[in-house]
């Protein structure tokens, strides 16, 4: 699907031409004006940093948590933007709230998956937005659901908001993992595929929810083709009143940046001739497999018309656990995933048991 939105590109943003990869660094929490002022006074040493960000309104959970200082550290942002040439972002989840940035010269709004997450909202905000030139950053909603995260950019999109940009920071694990969010990847790609020119900023932070597990999930966005980091950096982490395990120090972030491999976009002429190579041949392949699947329903099929003529029930315990066994202890032998293995197996049943469904009730009108 092609686009069809508005999209002004990221370097057309601001006069001052923003360069890719963007980073996006700042504290989880504007503080105090002090831990305010010192974080971005470190990070303004670090080359290619170009956007503070700090949350001045935070939405909790449960009434208690530290909810941010509110109105009165925009003004400590602003003495930021004054002092260091950042351009800043706070995150909105209401019209007031982009009310006050926007009167205290916040540069760059963002929605949170929250505010994201409900339509009306989201809504509200691009009524406000209406008339303003204010670049807005979507961040994806708490569950995987890719028409709420396109219809809250589309929403944004439609108020006339052309400088726009997603931000990926997972969805609510339902299971226990090793990240904090799950990363998902293929609902970003997929936005990519919808959206071409919709640029997308990888959260590592919110997607790791801890420090040792921010490089591999940053590398991994910077490797998909995403292009930028939003990372929350305190100057003190240890002693952050909100997410302390996800923040890293700005000494931590110049070390993982000089880490970091920045793919290029442009290939040489040598590049896409053995790339095609490769391609070709997984074009060839891809058509193997779809011919050995037909060739295997169609056998399915008649099983099914077997089934039916001598009364067998269509699924048989035993043979299906017989299949998994084998087919994932081959496919160990060839050092194939068993988490993959095993739901290509569970898919292609699935369809060989409606298959088996659909001639039985064939056999049963003859």
């Amino acid at each position: 699907m092609s686009s069809n939105l508005e999209i002004v590109p990221v370097n057309q943003w601001f006069d001052k031409e923003l360069k890719a990869p963007l980073v996006i660094a700042g504290p989880c929490s504007a503080e105090t004006e002090t831990q305010v002022y010192q974080t971005a006074q470190q990070l303004s040493k670090i080359e290619g940093v170009q956007i503070f960000r700090a949350g001045v309104w935070k939405p909790r959970t449960r009434p208690g948590n530290f909810e941010g200082i509110g109105l009165e550290s925009l003004e400590w942002i602003k003495r930021v933007k004054e002092d260091f040439g950042f351009y800043t972002s706070v995150e909105v989840a209401t019209a007031k709230h982009a009310e006050l940035a926007l009167k205290n010269g916040i540069d760059i709004l963002w929605l949170g998956a929250r505010t994201t997450s409900n339509p009306f909202s989201v809504q509200e905000i691009a009524d406000f937005l209406k008339g303003t030139d204010v670049p807005v950053m979507v961040k994806n909603p708490l569950n995987p659901d890719l028409a709420l995260w396109v219809g809250a950019i589309e929403r944004i999109n439609k108020a006339g908001i052309k400088k726009i940009a997603a931000v990926h920071r997972g969805f609510h694990p339902f299971e226990h993992t090793k990240y904090r969010n799950i990363p998902k990847w293929e609902l970003p790609i997929s936005l990519k595929s919808m959206f071409h020119e919709l640029p997308i900023i990888i959260d590592p932070s919110h997607i790791a929810g801890r420090r040792n597990l921010l490089f591999e999930v940053a590398q991994k966005g910077l490797d998909l083709n995403m292009d930028g980091l939003m990372v929350e950096v305190h100057h003190q982490p240890e002693n952050a009143l909100s997410d302390k395990e996800q923040q890293i120090t700005p000494s931590d972030l110049s070390e993982m940046l000089q880490k970091l491999a920045f793919r290029r976009n442009i290939a040489t002429d040598e590049f896409l001739n053995e790339l095609n190579q490769f391609r070709n041949q997984i074009d060839s392949i891809d058509t193997q497999i779809i011919e050995l699947l037909h060739q295997r329903l169609d056998i399915v099929e008649k099983i099914g018309h077997l089934k039916c003529k001598n009364d067998v029930s269509i699924l048989q315990l035993s043979r299906w656990e017989k299949i998994m066994e084998t087919r994932l202890e081959y496919g160990k032998e060839l050092n194939i995933s068993e988490e993959f293995l095993t739901k290509v197996l569970q898919l292609v049943h699935k369809e060989s048991i409606q298959r088996q469904a659909e001639a039985m009730e064939d056999k049963k009108k003859d």
